[in-house]
């Protein structure tokens, strides 16, 4: 019998050949499918890991230096601010005048509200471009007219900053303001949106300086408390009344002072004329010698010519 009469239902060798690489390829297309889809959702994980600020570095292609951290910096760097502002004010009248952070938002473009729970804590909530951000402010250090050290958290992510006060001369002070910001969320993470306020921080800074040249010295009263590792360690009548006593104490040093240097004079005339007494009869004395060998002189002479 001939292949060609065979029976029509009897497999076919090479029927069978091509049916097996066909499962072949079918199986290799399922399994490279496979293998693709677990790839993409494995970056998707760790993407999203990251946008939420809990990513860490034990995955494949993740970084060294990984792990999740309570400020949500995690392995993000952070951006740095510094601006310098120089204003013709004494150092007293600049620093009192920024304790003011209620008035922040009379004289600021960017500072829409500022609400004080009480010496330590403060809300904020700022204008960036056409958005707002909003985060809660804690001052760990404040020291009168030298410095003020913060870390503020919020929903876009957190800051850590220090303001310094210099006295360059009696009537000009220099401000150094410095801040690490530390962005949360995918698109603040990636997004250039820190420029937008560092650009805000240098104008409201300009603003604060024409601010308080122009308003007068006597209406600025700040707030004189001293602050050590996020608490108060004296409050501002305490530094008021202490300050009080310090001036009653100088006034008294003046006084006394004074009286010293009037009993001096008087001390120095008195001292003046009994030297000139003095003198006046030493002077005298001296005359009556003189007049007393004068006439001895003349007494001898005279016995002198009896004898001849």
């Amino acid at each position: 019998m001939t292949p060609d009469r065979q029976d029509k239902d009897t497999p076919s060798p090479l029927g069978n050949l091509k049916d097996a690489l066909g499962g072949y390829l079918s199986a290799s297309g399922h399994s490279l499918v496979g293998k693709a889809g677990e790839r993409i959702g494995g970056l998707t994980d760790r993407l999203t890991a990251s946008a939420d600020g809990n990513g860490n570095g034990n995955g494949n292609g993740g970084s060294k230096g990984g792990g999740s951290s309570k400020s949500g910096a995690g392995s993000v760097k952070a951006t740095h601010i510094m601006e310098v502002v120089d204003i013709g004010v004494p150092l007293r009248t600049v620093y009192d005048q920024w304790t003011q952070l209620q008035e922040f938002s009379d004289f600021t473009k960017g500072v829409r509200s500022v609400n004080s729970e009480d010496e330590v804590t403060s809300n904020w909530n700022v204008k960036v471009g056409p958005s707002s951000r909003s985060w809660k402010a804690t001052v760990l250090e404040q020291v009168p007219d030298e410095r003020i050290v913060w870390t503020s958290e919020g929903a876009k992510g957190s800051t850590r900053g220090v303001i310094t006060f210099h006295e360059l001369a009696p009537r000009l002070t220099r401000v150094v303001v410095v801040v690490e910001y530390y962005p949360a969320g995918f698109f603040e993470k990636t997004g250039n949106l820190w420029r937008a306020q560092g650009r805000r921080l240098r104008l409201d800074l300009k603003h604060f300086a024409r601010h308080v040249t122009l308003t007068d010295e006597e209406e600025i009263e700040g707030w004189r408390g001293e602050i050590r590792d996020g608490e108060v360690v004296r409050t501002h009548e305490e530094a008021m009344e202490e300050e009080a006593a310090d001036d009653r104490d100088d006034d008294d040093d003046e006084d006394d002072e004074d009286d010293d240097y009037e009993d001096y004079e008087d001390e120095d005339e008195d001292g003046d004329y009994d030297e000139d007494d003095d003198d006046d009869e030493d002077e005298d004395e001296d005359e009556d010698d003189e007049d007393s060998d004068y006439d001895d002189e003349h007494e001898d002479d005279r016995r002198a010519r009896r004898r001849r």
